[in-house]
């Protein structure tokens, strides 16, 4: 039985909807005419932009420090590559935090390079190892 008046009830909703749509008018159309006259002027196709160059101050190689040296090597390297290498460390080491993937903890090395703390920001980690760079 509650089925049977379930069926009752959906088409009377259905039909004050059905009013409501048939009593508006359709729009009246504007003459075709004046919409061709107004057409817009052509617009000049915009110039792309140049590529972007790098900035030469990160493409200069650096010296790093002997305890930097230890950990990325002797050799000078621009500052995108020491960051790069340092990250390789660190995920070669496992020593990125497993809760707050933001955080380092230091071995041996990295604690030397980060002034003796055992655990810095990634954010830190950068400005700590501009310290053991000679340009």
């Amino acid at each position: 039985m509650a089925t049977a008046k379930k069926a009752a009830k959906k088409p009377a909703a259905k039909k004050p909807a059905a009013k409501k749509a048939a009593a508006k008018k359709p729009a009246a159309k504007k003459p075709a005419a004046k919409k061709a006259a107004k057409k817009p002027a052509k617009k000049a196709a915009p110039k792309k932009k140049a590529a972007r160059k790098p900035n030469a101050a990160f493409m200069k190689p650096v010296t790093p420090s002997q305890t930097l040296a230890a950990v990325i090597g002797e050799k000078p390297a621009p500052r995108t590559e020491v960051t790069s290498k340092i990250w390789a460390y660190i995920k070669k080491n496992g020593l990125q935090d497993k809760v707050n993937k933001r955080m380092i903890n230091a071995d041996d090395k990295l604690k030397a390079v980060f002034g003796g703390k055992k655990q810095v920001s990634m954010f830190e980690m950068t400005k700590l190892v501009s310290a053991h760079l000679k340009a």
